[in-house]
């Protein structure tokens, strides 16, 4: 594999050619030829995700907090891209499998490291609560089905069939988790607010009950002086009888 294949401005013109004629590049692709250079495409994608994550961590949360979030995702998106890759390739290849086609595992793996294009767009979609995520969903069905025509030969109504049932299996459960997501936050807020409250009041009740000790002690003190007082007028006054 020559240099010039896996440069930035080839994989630039690679992305470009995947986003704006889906329908032509997967006619087109090349069905062999190797992991190496769709995986460093998929590293890639990983890349310009983590880069997007960093800057909106930087914007949401403050700046230290936003750039280790923005380091770690640099670091952690594209390696789980590339681990992720070929576990993906098997659960389409079986997919693929179960629908008809004849390709291999390579071509598989090729048409979903491919699609990992959609990795950035998916993930600036992710922002917007719930309908980002599905709308994500929707477009990455999309470019499977296309795939799936083009590469695998596989009818169109049949390829929408079947990973548009599971785009929206994806779309409910991901809603679902967003939700229960929320809801879960929300009663973190408010038990957090009354574990709040519980120990202010917790406090002022400690503090009361500390000043109350303190009085007591104050009248147990001044109990005591005027028992001492008293003792020392008996002593005066037991003085003054024997004088008499």
């Amino acid at each position: 594999m020559e240099t010039e294949s896996i440069n930035l401005t080839s994989i630039q013109k690679t992305a470009m050619s995947v986003l704006t004629s889906p329908s032509s590049f997967f006619r087109e692709m090349p069905k062999t030829g190797g992991f190496v250079e769709p995986l460093i495409f998929m590293v890639i994608m990983g890349v310009i995700s983590g880069l997007i994550q960093t800057i909106f961590s930087i914007i949401s949360l403050n700046v230290a907090g936003g750039m280790a979030m923005g380091i770690a995702s640099i670091i952690l998106v594209p390696i789980f891209a590339a681990i992720l890759g070929f576990v993906g390739a098997a659960i389409l290849f079986v997919i693929w499998k179960l629908l008809g086609s004849q390709e291999s595992y390579e071509t598989a793996y090729r048409c979903g490291a491919y699609l990992s294009v959609l990795m950035p767009i998916i993930t600036v979609l992710g922002l917007v609560p719930y309908l980002g995520s599905a709308v994500g969903i929707a477009l990455y069905v999309y470019f499977l089905v296309t795939a799936s025509v083009e590469v695998h030969n596989i009818p169109s109504q049949k390829a929408w069939l079947v990973f548009g049932i599971i785009g929206a299996i994806l779309i409910i459960m991901n809603i679902s988790a967003q939700m229960t997501s929320r809801k879960l936050s929300k009663e973190a807020v408010k038990l957090r607010e009354k574990m709040e409250e519980t120990s202010k009041a917790m406090k002022k009740q400690a503090e009361q009950m500390q000043k109350q000790t303190e009085d007591i002690q104050k009248q147990a003190e001044e109990m005591q002086r005027q028992a001492e007082e008293a003792r020392k007028a008996a002593e005066e006054m037991q003085k003054q009888l024997e004088k008499k």
